[in-house]
């Protein structure tokens, strides 16, 4: 009798372990049936155990992840030990078609069948598209429709392979509203490239912008995978399928500016909280405050004002080629203008750099008003793009009239801008911190010959960037001849007879930059 009962007390301590680990249950507990060495127990790797934490603390996950590493198996796993350990919990589960829902409800079975007696939960329903307990608990599998999860509350909602389904903005929509009550969410799947609603699910929980945890699976958490599987998958995939079936890269569906591959090594060695966000929503992060040893350029893109893009600036260390600071919002040009003033201050009397175009001159204008005096000025002629063609036209900084405030974007410098910012990226030779501006640069395209932002992303941050690094090389030719660009050269280049003249001995304009030599056109006032 005392034997009997102290088996009773081990049963009991070990339910209630593992009714409050779900670690621990499917470590122990949960086998599985593997494809080629048959039903064997479930041993999690440390990737796995961590993703499993993951998704028991929060209530809402989205699971980026490299193909083969058991996490549509794992989200079974945590279905079960929901159902079994607590009552009337409703999972369901959506997929690309209902035979690939049944796959998950499948495993949950299997598993369920695979446990210890005094484990089960006693089943009521048992079909191949759901499966309920006596405790209330169940879980179905239906395909994906735009009403998919609308009826009832849910407890779980697993929507597997979410970057395949057609609709699933719909979906998503109206099963929110059925988990509403405390329900819980993992929206899990491998990359299918960029604009579609598991991409800027993703992009906006790396921003903040929504309630997702997010935990990205790259194959190297593997521990049976090394590099030789790796180039194995290449050949098998190609090296786009590849990047996206096995680094989580988002390929675009077009071609890409920045490789994907070049903006996941960006966002793996340099991407990094800001130590500080300000602003009333926060959106001005800085990463570096100033150095007073050092020289720094703001460069600004102004939004056109219709609440479709951003108002952005990048602050960047011109020597080291280092983004220090960053904003994207929403502020009237006149008062982005102010603001643009007080962070160039504050950076050292910074270059200041404003895109020109349109409700770019309202920036321009504070500036000038606040008799901000770093500002940056181009020729109107924006045809003119060496130095030797400005000497044998005999344009003069002095006069006025020849000269614009600000950086004049045209069809004749974006591809210039563009071809900057390809070299500095692939070469690595600069250093961004901004989640932000990454993630634009994922979705940042080839529409035939112009470079873009794929259609409902923007592309603000990038263009800022690109004029920044354009100046930023001008600039470097500029002090190299002699031309400190402090603010008291600034001023006095007014009062000279201009950077090039009639009587400039210097026949040698090419500056040579990280992808050859290049002519160059710009003047500062």
């Amino acid at each position: 009798m005392r034997q009997k009962q102290s088996l009773k007390q081990i049963i009991k301590q070990e339910y209630t372990r593992c009714a409050s680990d779900p670690v621990y249950f499917m470590k122990k507990y949960c086998q599985i049936q593997h494809p080629t060495r048959g039903r064997i127990p479930f041993k999690l790797y440390p990737f796995q155990e961590h993703s499993l934490e993951d998704l028991s603390a929060n209530d809402y996950n989205i699971i980026l992840k490299s193909r083969q590493l058991g996490i549509s198996t794992l989200s079974a796993g945590y279905s079960l030990w929901l159902m079994l350990f607590q009552e009337d919990k409703n999972v369901l589960v959506i997929a690309t078609k209902q035979e690939v829902a049944k796959n998950l409800v499948t495993k949950v079975r299997e598993m369920h069948n695979y446990l210890p007696s005094w484990l089960k939960g006693t089943t009521v329903e048992d079909n191949k598209l759901s499966l309920r307990f006596k405790n209330g608990s169940q879980i179905k599998a239906v395909s994906s429709s735009g009403d998919a999860g609308r009826s009832e509350a849910l407890s779980l909602l697993v929507i597997d392979e979410a970057a395949f389904i057609d609709k699933i903005d719909e979906i998503w929509a109206s099963a929110q509203q059925t988990l509403a009550t405390g329900g819980k969410a993992i929206i899990l799947s491998t990359p299918n490239g960029t604009g579609n609603f598991f991409h800027k699910t993703w992009v906006a929980a790396e921003e903040g912008r929504n309630k997702f945890n997010t935990i990205r699976l790259h194959w190297s958490l593997h521990p049976e995978r090394d590099q030789n599987w790796r180039n194995e998958q290449e050949q098998l995939l190609g090296a786009k399928m590849a990047a996206q079936e096995c680094d989580c890269d988002f390929v675009s569906s077009g071609n890409t500016v920045i490789e994907g591959q070049t903006v996941q090594w960006y966002k793996d060695t340099y991407m990094q909280e800001p130590i500080e966000r300000r602003g009333r929503d926060g959106e001005y992060w800085v990463w570096e405050y100033p150095d007073y040893s050092k020289d720094y350029m703001v460069i600004a893109d102004v939004a056109r004002g219709d609440g479709t893009d951003y108002s952005t600036f990048q602050v960047m260390d011109i020597d080291n080629v280092t983004q220090v600071a960053e904003f994207r919002g929403h502020l009237t040009p006149k008062d982005f203008g102010n603001m643009l003033v007080t962070v160039a201050t504050e950076y050292n009397e910074a270059l200041l750099v404003i895109e020109n175009a349109s409700v770019g001159f309202g920036a321009i204008q504070s500036a000038i008003d606040r008799q901000y005096k770093n500002l940056y000025y181009t020729y109107k002629q924006d045809g003119v793009t060496d130095a030797t063609t400005q000497i044998q036209k005999g344009y003069d900084l002095k006069d006025k009239s020849q000269m614009t405030p600000g950086f004049t974007t045209s069809s004749k410098t974006r591809p210039l801008l563009i071809s900057k910012l390809d070299i500095y990226f692939r070469e690595r030779s600069l250093i961004v911190r901004s989640t932000r501006l990454l993630d634009e640069l994922a979705v940042f395209i080839w529409k035939g010959h112009r470079a873009e932002a794929q259609k409902g992303y923007n592309d603000d941050l990038v263009m800022a960037l690109g004029i920044g690094l354009w100046v930023r090389d001008t600039a470097l030719k500029l002090r190299n001849d002699g031309i400190n660009l402090s603010k008291n050269a600034i001023d006095n280049i007014g009062r000279s007879d201009g950077l090039y003249t009639q009587n400039d001995t210097h026949k040698d304009w090419k500056w040579d930059t990280p992808g050859g030599g290049e002519d160059l056109t710009w003047l500062i006032k």
